[in-house]
């Protein structure tokens, strides 16, 4: 087959890296890609949502199976987009239509769903402009921390914890006045959950899925969890206290209900389900659903995947995935990622990278560069993730840690207490 990877990410180079190996590619395809992908397929410079674009690329390059690897492309139709093309409409495609990626794209919605489906979640209320005076009754009925959610897609900055009620009041104001644009025009208010988070996935064909190995991320953006939220500063797979017991209770659930109730409501959804989970006393509850593979977890998860990961792509796409088989590698995988000077706020691009030579052992996901002629330059916040296995968490953070200490730019940075509190 010829496969396309839309994407530019850490997540779609480690996609492309455990597509690459399989015997059923024939050719692979990144759009847009980056510098790291280029050495895997060929980079085809398209915009994700750049919709006819994309159907030229398709159409030029006979692609057979496309995998979209961002969530904006899905919340905005390509899946809808290809199925309803005269032209395209017989291509597999992984990823869900744009009703299934409302569990993303709007957390009212998503409430809703886990609520009709029973799905253990935190007690919650959506606000707009109009029930202000009923959004700030329900926040002075809860105990601090005070959680407010913009409803649509913010680039991961949506999500406000606040101490205070007085600042909470505040916030909720703002938002809805437009500080996250249209996104916040509604927002959700949630009780707070105390417990440890950590990520599952599964691959679905709409009726069947299978559960992918889990992960721990790390999103703030200083050591000991303090400072800002970040896209994700690292990753971790497997989780020490994701043990079977743990992990059963998340699909009877979870996972389970979640695939049944898109199927009970007819919602067609092929791809990937990110299940944002909190560990409250050992019981597993929703924080939140993505519609695509988590980013930076990716870059470890796939490391952990040992069987053909275009067999399981392939059986999503086309209804099969019930005959196929996935198998993990008992290895610890660690992805610690490296981001520009300033990230999560302001920050330089265009600062040249030096050093990938010296990687001795592990695996180099770019995330945010590109080329300028002959040099790799950085092109965002979150620049490289360096992956590594382990017989442990120590022993595969100490080698990405050491190849991390290799590579340089002006202004690098990176976690050095990842694991801090699974070890």
């Amino acid at each position: 087959m010829n496969i396309l990877v839309v994407g530019s990410g850490g997540r779609e180079h480690a996609m492309a890296w455990k597509i690459k190996p399989s015997p059923k590619v024939n050719k692979l395809f990144i759009a847009p890609g980056n510098a790291g992908t280029r050495e895997l397929g060929t980079n085809i410079p398209v915009g994700v949502t750049d919709f006819e674009g994309l159907k030229k690329a398709i159409l030029d390059n006979q692609i057979d199976l496309v995998v979209v690897g961002p969530e904006v492309p899905l919340c905005e139709g390509l899946t809808d987009f290809i199925l309803n093309d005269d032209q395209l409409k017989n291509l597999k495609v992984v990823g869900p239509q744009k009703q299934g990626a409302m569990l993303e794209g709007s957390k009212d919605f998503a409430k809703e769903f886990m609520q009709r489906h029973q799905i253990p979640t935190a007690r919650y209320q959506t606000v707009t402009v109009d029930t202000l005076s009923e959004g700030l009754a329900f926040l002075s009925s809860l105990k601090a921390p005070y959680v407010l959610k913009a409803d649509g897609l913010a680039a991961g900055k949506g999500v406000l914890i606040i101490s205070s009620l007085e600042e909470a009041e505040k916030s909720l104001k703002e938002m809805l006045a437009g500080q996250f644009g249209s996104a916040s025009s509604k927002v959700v208010i949630e009780e707070f959950l105390s417990g440890i988070e950590c990520s599952v996935f599964a691959i679905t064909d709409g009726i069947n899925y299978k559960i992918l190995p889990e992960a721990k991320d790390y999103k703030r953006i200083g050591e000991g969890d303090t400072g800002l939220n970040t896209g994700g500063m690292g990753a971790i797979s497997p989780v020490p206290f994701c043990d079977a017991r743990f992990m059963k209770k998340v699909e009877d659930a979870i996972v389970r209900p979640t695939v049944a109730g898109l199927a009970n409501e007819n919602i067609p959804y092929k791809g990937f389900i990110f299940f944002g989970l909190i560990n409250c006393n050992g019981d597993p509850y929703v924080i939140e659903y993505n519609v695509r593979m988590g980013d930076p977890e990716t870059e470890a998860v796939m490391l952990r995947i040992k069987s053909d990961f275009v067999d399981l792509l392939e059986g999503a796409a086309t209804g099969t995935l019930a005959d196929k088989a996935i198998e993990f590698d008992p290895r610890t995988a660690v992805t610690v990622m490296m981001v520009s000077g300033g990230y999560p706020g302001d920050y330089a691009k265009g600062k040249v990278m030096t050093g990938f030579e010296k990687n001795e052992g592990s695996i180099l996901f770019h995330a945010g560069t590109k080329l300028s002629g002959n040099a790799v330059v950085t092109d965002g916040g979150r620049v490289l993730a360096v992956s590594s296995y382990g017989n442990s968490i120590n022993e595969a953070l100490a080698l990405s840690y050491s190849n991390a200490a290799k590579i340089d730019f002006e202004g690098k940075y990176y976690r050095k207490d990842l694991g801090f509190d699974l070890v």
